[in-house]
C-alpha cells in the first residue's frame, strides 16, 4: 500500500489510535512509548503491513518540525530557577560532550569496521560521520520519559538532563553537516567549520532570548478576543524562529528551546492554555516523527547489521558516554560519583539521531544506507536497554526522591490578580483543636474554598466537618503568614503558587 492524499488520513488515524492504545499498555510495563511508536510504524511499513514509504526529505522535514515543537514545548516546562544553578555542567556537556563522545566513538568504529571482514569497511571520515549521528541525547526521550515517569532525582540530576538534551543538537548537527562535506568535497577548512559552529550557536542563542523576548511582548499587547487564536499565534511564531534563525546562519533547534525557556518563564497571557496547548502538540509531533520515521526503515536490513550495531551500541553504553560524562565534569567537584554514573546511563537515544541519519542519505553519501541501518538498530538498543531502566537505575544509585505533591485542584488564577493558591492535606495536627472549618486558626484575608473528598468536589461553610486526607485549597493575600501557620501545626507538605 502507497500513503497518498486519498488513505493518508485514514491510514493516519488507525496508526494514531493504536499508538496512544499500546503507548498505554507499554506504560503499565515500563516499556518506554516511544519505542512503541516505532514498533508500530515498523509493523505498519514495507515488511510488515506492507505501507510502502521511503522519502528520507519528508521524513526529514517531518522530524524538524516535529523537534521545533518538543524543544520549544520542553524549554516551556523548564523552570530557570532550576537550570540556573547547573549551566555549567549543562553546556559543557551539550558541546565538548557531544565532541568527545564522536571522537572515541568514531575511531571505536573505524577500528571495529576494519576488523570485521562481514560489514562494510567504514572509512575514518565516514566513522566519524556515523559516530557524530548519534553523538546527542535525544530531547524528545529524555523530556519524554523522565517527564512521563514523575520521576524526582537528587542532585539536580533532571535539569541537567535536560538541558543537555535540548541543547546539544546543535553541535551533532555541525559535525554531521561538516563530515559529509569532507566526505563529499574532500577537504574542509577546519578555521572556517569552527567559525561557523561559532556563528550557529551565538546567532541561535541571541536570537532564541531575543525573539522569545519579542513574543512575551508581543502576545501582552495584543488583543485578541478569540482566545484559541493566540495558540495558533504562538505556533506560528516558534516556526518562524527555527526558520528565521536558519536563514542567519544560526542554529534553529537552540533557538527555538530557548525561547521557548524564556516564553516559559516570564508572564504571558493564557499561558496555561498555551502550555496545555503545546504539552498536547508535542506529544502528537512525537507520535508522528516516531511513526514516520518506523515506516521509513525496512526490518529486515536492521538483522545483517544487528552483530556490529549491537558492539557499538553496548560500547556507547558502556564505554564512550561514561568516559566523555566524566571528563566534562571534572571542572564541577559537587556531583558525586553516583551522580555522574546516572548522567551517564541517560544518554538516551531517539528520533534526533535518525533524523539526522537521513543527511548521509539525502545527500548520497556512500554507505549511507549503512549508517542509517545502524544508527536505527542502536537507537532501539538505547530506548530498550536505557529507557526502561531510568527509574531502576536512579533507585539502585541512591538517587531517587519522592517526586513533588501533585495537584489536587486543576484551578489557576488570572495573573492579574496579585494572590497565592495553596493545597494542604488533613491529618490529626490540623484537628487537634477541632474538626469543623471554623476552628482553624487562619490569617486575615486567607479563605479555604474548596474541598476535595475522595473523588467527589465541594464549597465548605465554617460547619463543615473536615475528615483525614480532606484537600484544602486556600486563597489568600498573605502567603507569608499562612506559611507560618502551616508551620505551627507541623504541616510540611505542602503546595504553594504564587501570581507574582
Amino acid at each position: 500500500m502507497i500513503l497518498n492524499a486519498e488513505n493518508i488520513l485514514f491510514i493516519g488515524s488507525i496508526l494514531l489510535f493504536i499508538s496512544v492504545i499500546i503507548g498505554k499498555t507499554g506504560f503499565r510495563f515500563g516499556m518506554p512509548a516511544l519505542l512503541l511508536f516505532l514498533g508500530v510504524g515498523m509493523l505498519f511499513g514495507n515488511d510488515g503491513l506492507g505501507i510502502q514509504f521511503y522519502n528520507p526529505k519528508e521524513a526529514q522535514f517531518i522530524g524538524v518540525m516535529a523537534l521545533s515543537i518538543i524543544l520549544f514545548s520542553g524549554g516551556m516546562d523548564t523552570k530557570y530557577k532550576e537550570i540556573k544553578p547547573v549551566l555549567g555542567p549543562g553546556i559543557v556537556l551539550a558541546t565538548f560532550g557531544v565532541l568527545l563522545t564522536t571522537f572515541i566513538t568514531g575511531y571505536f568504529i573505524y577500528f571495529i569496521t576494519g576488523f570485521l571482514r562481514d560489514y562494510v569497511t567504514l572509512s575514518l571520515t565516514e566513522s566519524m560521520l556515523l559516530a557524530a549521528v548519534m553523538s546527542s541525547t535525544d530531547s524528545a526521550s529524555v523530556f519524554s520519559i523522565l517527564r512521563s515517569k514523575g520521576l524526582g532525582l537528587k542532585e539536580r540530576l533532571r535539569p541537567v538532563l535536560e538541558l543537555e538534551s535540548g541543547s546539544n543538537d546543535p553541535m551533532a548537527y555541525m559535525l554531521t553537516i561538516l563530515l559529509i562535506q569532507i566526505i563529499q568535497v574532500g577537504d574542509v577548512n577546519f578555521v572556517q567549520s569552527g567559525t561557523m559552529l561559532l556563528i550557529q550557536l551565538t546567532v541561535g542563542g541571541l536570537l532564541g532570548y531575543f525573539l522569545g523576548r519579542l513574543t512575551v511582548w508581543l502576545f501582552n499587547r495584543l488583543n485578541i478576543e478569540n482566545e484559541s487564536l493566540y495558540s495558533v499565534l504562538l505556533l506560528a511564531l516558534v516556526f518562524f524562529i527555527f526558520s528565521f534563525t536558519d536563514l542567519l546562519k544560526g542554529n534553529g533547534y537552540l533557538a527555538v528551546y530557548i525561547s521557548g525557556l524564556v516564553v516559559g518563564n516570564h508572564k504571558m497571557v493564557h499561558k496555561r492554555s498555551l502550555t496545555t496547548f503545546f504539552d498536547g502538540l508535542s506529544w502528537l509531533f512525537q507520535i508522528v516523527m516516531f511513526l514516520t520515521l518506523g515506516l521509513l526503515v525496512n526490518p529486515s536490513e536492521l538483522l545483517p547489521v544487528a552483530g556490529i550495531g549491537l558492539l557499538i551500541g553496548i560500547f556507547m553504553i558502556l564505554f564512550s558516554r561514561p568516559i566523555s560524562v566524566v571528563l566534562c565534569l571534572l571542572p564541577f567537584r559537587h556531583f558525586s560519583k553516583r551522580a555522574r554514573a546516572y548522567i551517564s546511563w541517560v544518554g538516551l537515544r531517539g528520533a534526533v539521531p535518525i533524523i539526522f541519519a537521513t543527511y548521509p542519505l539525502i545527500s548520497g553519501v556512500e554507505n549511507s544506507r549503512f549508517i542509517f541501518n545502524i544508527v536505527f538498530f542502536i537507537t532501539i538498543i538505547s530506548l530498550l536497554v536505557q529507557g526502561t531502566t531510568v527509574s531502576a537505575m536512579a533507585r539502585w544509585l541512591h538517587l531517587a526522591k519522592a517526586p513533588d505533591a501533585k495537584k489536587n485542584f486543576d484551578v489557576a488564577l488570572p495573573d492579574e490578580i496579585k494572590t497565592a493558591m495553596s493545597e494542604i492535606t488533613v491529618n490529626d495536627s490540623i484537628l487537634s483543636h477541632g474538626n469543623k472549618l471554623m476552628d482553624l486558626t487562619l490569617p486575615d484575608n486567607t479563605l479555604v474554598v474548596m474541598v476535595k473528598r475522595g473523588e467527589h468536589f465541594f464549597v465548605p461553610k465554617g460547619h463543615t466537618h473536615l475528615q483525614i486526607d480532606d484537600k484544602l485549597l486556600f486563597i489568600t493575600d498573605n502567603d507569608e503568614e499562612l506559611k507560618n501557620t502551616y508551620k505551627s501545626l507541623g504541616i510540611n507538605d505542602y503546595l504553594m503558587e504564587k501570581n507574582q
